[in-house]
Order: structure tokens, then C-alpha cells, then sequence
């Protein structure tokens, strides 16, 4: 009987297990497919800086903390693994293609100052001289040093190994539903009927998590799949680096990003549709994607597309984590991350952990609370 079952395997979830084992907590992970949902599409941005919306303060606070825990984070992994964590300290580079693109580039700069951010407004030459292989018709850019990127599949491959060290029992068993005991949760019943007790339970069920059986309806957060379609593409050698940094560009009005890999991997993102637990990969998506990215990285045309994936981003009504207790006793929630699930992750498993330890939610994680939906 462990202490803590965490019910999902993905960056969260693995992230949350290997931290509370660190802490001599005996932990079971349940799932079916470690690390091959959310976690394995996902294009691993760190951007705090270079993606705040306007109002959302205690968002970037709680991203600006995780940021700064990565490079810990990465390094206790790769002591304890021998493997790469698969961080990548290259900062961001946030281009405009036309004229009103560059406006709107600038509006979020004078917004990230105001908020005490480091970001460097520069000219469209700045910019190239930064990235030469960016197109001549890029018109302004803003460099942002603190926001970085990881290899998502390095970084699960890594935890993998990690939890496999520290002693965390990996169930490859999906969960049926939460067992519980009057309001109380004491563990999982697993789809091949066998039961697991434990004394909390943690739900890093991402986008499935309104779906998690045994939870009161009125206790079901509000997270529902956002999905996204990404393209992974081959650099040739003659090319390499086509980019020293993670560039995000607005062409046109369109959004899309660009996150180099060691290696010559060149990972493109994402679109934002509602089609519910759909994870096709649709032909517009592919289009879209290439076209925009094609816009400001003209070498795209020469790129030998390798991958395209679709995976489904947990969202929550105002973009936000829901973190912590849950309303059912001993039931805690590590769900919602929508776009920043790679972003957060030391500093949910660190929060999970604990909360699990004290049996208090850490004042970081006190604006995530279920309970701000209502029931």
C-alpha cells in the first residue's frame, strides 16, 4: 500500500511521483501509456515572458517560479539518471512580420516592462542579426533572455528513469475511478479490477481530468482538451543551426513558433482548435502551420517534415492550473495546465509535494484552487 497514488504519467504527473519519493513518500504511478499523451506532442516552450496575457499577475508568477527552478530541477535529474533533462538555455526571440504586427509586438513590450520583465526591443536588422535565415520582410522583434526550452521527450524519458530509481511503483494500468469512503478518497480501482489503497491520491489526468469517475459532478474541475497540431521537421547539416533560439513569430496576424532541438530537429506549433477529444492531424492545421512558419523562416521549404502529431492541451476557463485540494478529502488535483504543462512542471510536483508533506497548499499555489469555479 503506498502513501500517494498519482493517477497519470505524463511531465506532471512522473514530475510529482519522483518528487515526493525524493522525500521518502512510497508513491504508485497509474498509466496505461507513460509519457505518450499531452507530454510527447508538446513543443517544451518556457516562456513566462514572451506568452503573458494582459491580467493574468498570478499566472506569471507562479510560470516566472518555475522558470527559475528548471535549471535545479534539470540538473538534481541528471545527477541522479546520468541522462540529459533535455533543458536548453537559448532565450527567446519574438519577431513581427508586417506593420501591425510589429504594433502589437510593441504594446506587449511596454506591457512586459511595466510588469519589471526583461525584454530588449529590437529592429527587424536586430533581429536578423540574431537569426540571419529569418526573412527580409521581418519587421521589429523583441529579445527576451529568460525564456528557454526543453526537449519534452528527453525530459519524459528522463523522469521515467528517475522515479524508476527513487523507487516509485509504475502501475501500466489505466484507472476505472477514484474509490472512496463516505467524502474521503483512499485510492484507485484499476481497469483490470484490482484495487489500490493509498493515503492521498493525485490526479494529473490533464485533459481527462472532468471525466475522472468516482469525483462528486460538482467537484469535476472545469478542464476541457484544447487541441493542438505540430510539426516536427529534419535540419539538413548544410543548414545547421537554422536557429540558434526559440523564435516566436506573429505573420499577419498569425501566431506560430518555432523551437530548435540539438541535433537539427526543428519542432513548429501549434494551432488552437475545439473539437473536443479529436487528435487527428487535419490538413488545414498542416497548412496553416507551414504557411506561417514559411513566412518568417523562408529555409522551411528545404526542410524534410518527419512528424506531424496532434495532442489535446487541458484548459480551464481562465487559462489558469488547478492545483491542490480538490473538495473530496485526500484527493488532490495537479490539472489545467493548458499551454505551460512543460513550463510548470518542477513547481507543480514541488507544490504537490508539499501539500502532501504538510497537509498545507503553499501561498504560490493559493489563486489555483479548485474552488474558485464554484461548485
Amino acid at each position: 500500500m503506498p502513501d500517494v497514488v498519482v493517477i497519470g504519467a505524463g511531465l506532471i504527473g512522473l514530475a510529482t511521483a519522483w518528487r515526493l519519493a525524493a522525500d521518502g513518500v512510497q508513491v504508485a504511478v497509474c498509466d496505461p501509456t507513460p509519457g505518450a499523451q499531452t507530454s510527447n506532442v508538446a513543443a517544451g516552450m518556457l516562456a513566462p515572458v514572451t506568452e503573458v496575457e494582459y491580467g493574468e499577475d498570478d499566472l506569471l508568477a507562479l510560470n516566472l517560479a518555475s522558470v527559475n527552478a528548471w535549471p535545479a530541477f534539470a540538473q538534481e535529474l541528471e545527477e541522479l539518471t546520468g541522462q540529459p533533462a533535455g533543458l536548453h538555455r537559448t532565450g527567446t526571440l519574438s519577431v513581427a512580420y508586417d506593420v501591425d504586427d510589429a504594433a502589437a509586438l510593441r504594446r506587449l513590450a511596454d506591457y512586459q516592462r511595466r510588469l519589471g520583465l526583461d525584454v530588449e526591443e529590437l529592429s527587424g536588422r536586430d533581429a536578423r542579426r540574431r537569426e540571419p535565415l529569418l526573412a527580409t520582410g521581418v519587421s521589429g522583434g523583441v529579445w527576451v533572455p529568460g525564456d528557454h526550452s526543453v526537449d519534452n521527450r528527453q525530459a519524459v524519458a528522463t523522469l521515467l528513469r528517475a522515479v524508476d530509481l527513487s523507487g516509485v511503483q509504475l502501475i501500466r494500468q489505466r484507472v476505472s475511478r477514484v474509490v472512496t469512503s463516505g467524502a474521503t478518497a483512499i485510492g484507485v480501482l484499476l481497469e483490470n479490477g484490482e484495487t489500490v489503497h493509498a493515503d492521498h491520491v493525485i490526479a494529473a489526468t490533464g485533459p481527462w481530468s472532468s471525466q475522472l469517475d468516482g469525483v462528486p459532478d460538482e467537484l469535476r474541475p472545469p478542464v476541457r482538451p484544447v487541441k493542438g497540431e505540430v510539426l516536427r521537421l529534419r535540419v539538413p547539416e548544410a543548414y545547421r543551426p537554422a536557429l540558434q533560439h526559440t523564435v516566436r513569430a506573429t505573420a499577419r496576424g498569425f501566431s506560430v513558433y518555432l523551437v530548435p532541438r540539438p541535433g537539427g530537429e526543428l519542432v513548429v506549433g501549434a494551432t488552437t482548435t475545439e473539437l473536443g477529444y479529436d487528435t487527428r492531424v487535419l490538413a488545414g492545421g498542416v497548412f496553416a502551420l507551414l504557411r506561417d512558419a514559411r513566412t518568417v523562416l523562408p529555409i522551411i521549404d528545404e526542410l524534410e517534415l518527419v512528424e506531424a502529431i496532434a495532442g489535446l492541451r487541458p484548459a480551464t476557463p481562465d487559462n489558469a492550473p488547478i492545483l491542490g485540494p480538490s473538495g473530496l478529502d485526500r484527493l488532490l488535483w495537479a490539472t489545467g495546465h493548458y499551454r505551460n504543462g512543460v513550463l510548470l512542471t518542477p513547481v507543480t510536483a514541488q507544490i504537490l509535494a508539499e501539500t502532501v508533506r504538510t497537509g498545507t497548499l503553499p501561498d504560490l499555489a493559493k489563486p489555483f484552487l479548485a474552488s474558485r469555479f464554484g461548485h
